[in-house]
């Protein structure tokens, strides 16, 4: 690629090393720098307007490449996945330890528009928030994670728009994964934890560690009966009840191994924090699919779930995942797609022989280095006789 103020040397070999220049035609490679130069930059809000001060084309042309543009982005994804599961089992293989597969998903909250609005966003809905114990207006995305020995890269992220449920979103996601090479743990919340979504991943060599909601139901001693029901007898002299750390706190919890509705077989942790034992508000319950880990084995395992939370934080400050202003369903997945490519490269980059593996230190090499690439360029440019109109004009 020609040496200009629109070019970054570093983001270029990255394209490079995942084979993109061979693969995609020079006008998609024209932009796909452009905006990752932008999300390294000082003052990236997310906008196309960001993606303008680093490209050769207006705005306009850039929106379009987003929106309309002809050009495979699926194929795209499937070079990144297939990036990002070779580079996770890569190190379960060196280190041994388990890959975690993680699924969650988030809102990038919207503005509802006005009923007399000509181009609403597409695939706006109004989701339950969490976060906010309310109905949010916005996008909904599923977000699958890969993880081993605290490497945390992103592998799918999926709009969520009603007209597949969820459930089947992550089940033909993971019907697509690569089978690990080592045993290895689905981590997910009590949304997640249906039977279908269960079976599938154990067909992939994925054991379900996740948490249930308090009305499924048991069969203890044969006996019928939900969670709640059963939590409610529960007595910290019980056998099966032990005194537990989990993330420095302490909880009373009660295993049982036995049948499940449409599951033959699991582990059901019942527990209370130590200090609200049967209160029914601190009540909480976990699977485990696997049942020769131990109780502690199962808490810490699904403690592991965390990075993709942090991966949805700095997804949204950093990377702006959901500052966009576009409006095409079609826009936004591409740029929801642009976002994990540059958060693998900052993970994935290596630096003195190993990889960042933290994005927050991949991101700062990446702002640094393109600062530097701009100052060499101007030098550059000084030390050739270009004159200072000319400089000044490729400044803005």
């Amino acid at each position: 690629m020609e040496d200009s103020i629109c070019h970054s040397k570093a983001v270029y070999n990255c394209l490079k090393q995942l084979n993109l220049c061979r693969i995609f035609p020079h006008t998609v490679i024209r932009h796909i720098p452009a905006v990752l130069i932008a999300v390294f930059s000082r003052g990236y809000k997310g906008k196309t307007v960001n993606f303008q001060d680093y490209s050769p084309c207006r705005r306009t042309t850039i929106a379009h490449f987003l929106n309309k543009g002809k050009w495979d982005s699926a194929r795209l994804e499937d070079i990144l996945q297939d990036a990002v599961a070779a580079f996770i089992y890569r190190e379960a293989l060196i280190t041994g330890k388990p890959v975690f597969c993680i699924v969650d998903d988030t809102t990038a909250s919207k503005t509802k528009p006005s009923s007399r609005a000509l181009h609403p966003i597409e695939d706006a809905y109004f989701h339950q928030s969490h976060l906010k114990g309310k109905q949010d207006y916005g996008h909904q995305a599923v977000a699958v994670m890969l993880s081993c020995n605290g490497i945390v890269l992103n592998y799918a992220v999926v709009m969520y728009n009603k007209s597949i449920s969820k459930i089947e979103i992550v089940k033909r996601i993971a019907g697509e994964l690569p089978i690990p090479p080592v045993v290895s743990y689905f981590l997910c919340d009590s949304w997640y934890t249906s039977k279908d979504i269960i079976k599938a991943f154990l067909k992939r060599g994925f054991y379900t560690v996740g948490a249930l909601r308090t009305n499924r139901l048991l069969y203890p001693r044969g006996i019928k009966c939900s969670i709640r029901g059963l939590a409610l007898h529960i007595r910290k002299t019980d056998r099966n009840v032990s005194l537990v750390t989990a993330d420095g706190r302490k909880y009373y919890v009660y295993r049982y191994e036995g049948k499940l509705n449409g599951i033959e077989d699991a582990v059901v942790l019942i527990s209370y924090p130590a200090g609200a034992f049967h209160n029914p508000k601190a009540l909480r319950a976990f699977i485990c699919a696997d049942t020769s880990l131990s109780t502690q084995e199962i808490l810490d395992t699904y403690m592991a779930r965390w990075p993709v939370e942090v991966y949805f934080r700095q997804a949204k400050n950093i990377l702006a995942f959901d500052k966009y202003q576009i409006r095409t369903a079609k826009g936004i997945c591409r740029y929801w797609l642009l976002m994990p490519l540059a958060h693998f490269i900052c993970c994935t980059t290596e630096y003195n022989g190993m990889p960042f593996a933290k994005f927050e230190n991949g991101y700062a090499f990446f702002s640094q280095k393109i600062r530097k690439e701009r100052i060499e360029y101007f030098y550059r440019c000084g030390a050739s006789g270009v004159p200072l109109e000319e400089v000044l004009t490729l400044a803005q």
